[in-house]
């Protein structure tokens, strides 16, 4: 009479028959690829996981590789827990920064005279390449990639932009406004595979869709908020964030007087216009290190083995956006005969706004790369809107009235629904 099988042999043989099952199917994965096939790595796991296929591929499935295989997925699974949780807290500490910053970043400015806004967004862009140098050499100065430079000159035309908006509608409602065309433009790219890049598949599309619905509508809600922006010459605060030189305190500043002579219809209109378009800029401007990235993981083009590590690519990227901003500038004078109009006082504050746009981009990029970019576009570009109006509720006294509260409120709590809806619908 044959023996019944233990319960130890019993689970010993369930294992050998599942890491069977699980291998079979990365082998049919790899079934058309050649033995010299060598695909992009994201972590360690993906290591031992063609390691495996390969031993399976070359020792036809001995009972070696057998057992070498199953020692692997303990070492593949365990390396998988560690991973994913460390993965996760640097991710959700990058989106945690970044979002703090991006909401704070054009604080400095607030207090002081911008003028037209040209000279300082050409400050503002030449402290963003300072960091970009400092995190290139920190990174051992990764191969630099020239179609990065295009999202930089996407990101710097919108941001051409910021000082109207904010002269018009204020920094609250500017900000919100431009980060939830953000977040749609960022979300349908990437969702669609626009532009060339691959597009990224949920699986729960049905709440992907209800997140980015519902962001759309919360900028729909922020167009009824009533701000109220003060003159460059009116005190916002009695203590300003920055000392202000007195080099040009007794100027007569009638360079940006266009803004201020505008009605209330009219700078509403102008401003509402250039932040939807600044946000759509800003949603676009990852794209060509996305597509870097996704043809880098192919065999038999330009890109191939170009590194899937985000913040390689935030030189090109900020290069692009100072050689930008230069040439803009440069037009700019041109069209003033050389005589632009420039802010002493503005520097200082215009170099410090940089640099904490810099730091919450170069998060930004971390983010996207522990996070990927369907998870952390949501948080990001959203979490920046309420930063920003308690700046505006509190200091600045830009939103006032029940009304406006409770408008906020709503709109807070429904971008904060879509961002989640968006996020979720990956995992």
């Amino acid at each position: 009479m044959q023996h019944l099988k233990t319960p130890t042999q019993l689970a010993k043989r369930f294992f050998g028959i599942s890491a069977a099952i699980w291998i079979t199917i990365e082998v049919k994965a790899l079934k058309d690829k050649p033995l010299d096939f060598v695909p992009v790595c994201r972590d360690r796991s993906d290591v031992l996981v063609l390691q495996f296929c390969k031993d399976l591929q070359q020792n036809n499935s001995t009972k070696r590789s057998t057992f070498r295989t199953k020692m692997n997925i303990g070492k593949a699974y365990s390396a998988v827990n560690i991973s994913n949780g460390t993965d996760l807290a640097i991710g959700f500490t990058s989106s945690a920064v970044a979002v703090l910053l991006f909401g704070t970043n054009f604080v400095p400015v607030k207090k002081f005279d911008t003028g037209d806004g040209m000279f300082f967004q050409w400050i503002l862009c030449a402290s963003i390449w300072i960091v970009s140098l400092v995190v290139n050499l920190i990174q051992n100065c990764p191969r630099f990639w020239p179609l990065a430079m295009v999202g930089g000159f996407v990101w710097a035309t919108g941001n051409v932009t910021v000082v109207t908006i904010i002269k018009t509608i204020g920094l609250a409602l500017g900000l919100l406004i431009w980060a939830s065309f953000n977040l749609l433009t960022g979300w349908a790219s990437s969702r669609f595979g626009w532009f060339g890049i691959d597009p990224e598949e949920v699986s729960r599309p049905i709440l992907n869709y209800v997140g980015a619905g519902l962001s759309l509508i919360s900028a729909v809600i922020f167009l009824f908020i009533k701000t109220e922006v003060q003159s460059s010459s009116a005190s916002l605060e009695s203590t300003p964030l920055l000392r202000e030189s007195s080099i040009n305190d007794s100027e007569d500043t009638t360079e940006d007087s266009w803004v201020n002579k505008l009605s209330p219809v009219k700078k509403r209109l102008i401003g509402c216009s250039l932040a939807v378009v600044a946000g759509i800029l800003y949603g676009s401007s990852f794209i060509p290190v996305l597509y870097i990235k996704d043809h880098g993981r192919r065999n038999e083009t330009i890109y191939t083995g170009a590194s899937q590590f985000d913040l390689d690519y935030v030189f090109a990227h900020f290069s692009g956006i100072f050689l930008t901003s230069t040439i803009y500038f440069l037009i700019y004078c041109a069209v003033k005969k050389n005589k632009p109009y420039v802010y002493p006082q503005a520097i200082l504050p215009g170099f410090v706004s940089g640099v904490l746009w810099a730091i919450a981009n170069c998060c930004w990029f971390l983010a996207n790369h522990y996070l990927s970019a369907v998870v952390s576009f949501p948080i990001i570009t959203a979490g920046p809107g309420l930063v920003a109006a308690m700046w505006g509720v509190l200091v600045f006294k830009e939103i006032k009235g029940l009304k406006n509260y409770v408008l906020l409120s709503v709109s807070f709590c429904i971008i904060l629904g879509g961002s989640l809806s968006t996020a979720f619908s990956k995992v």
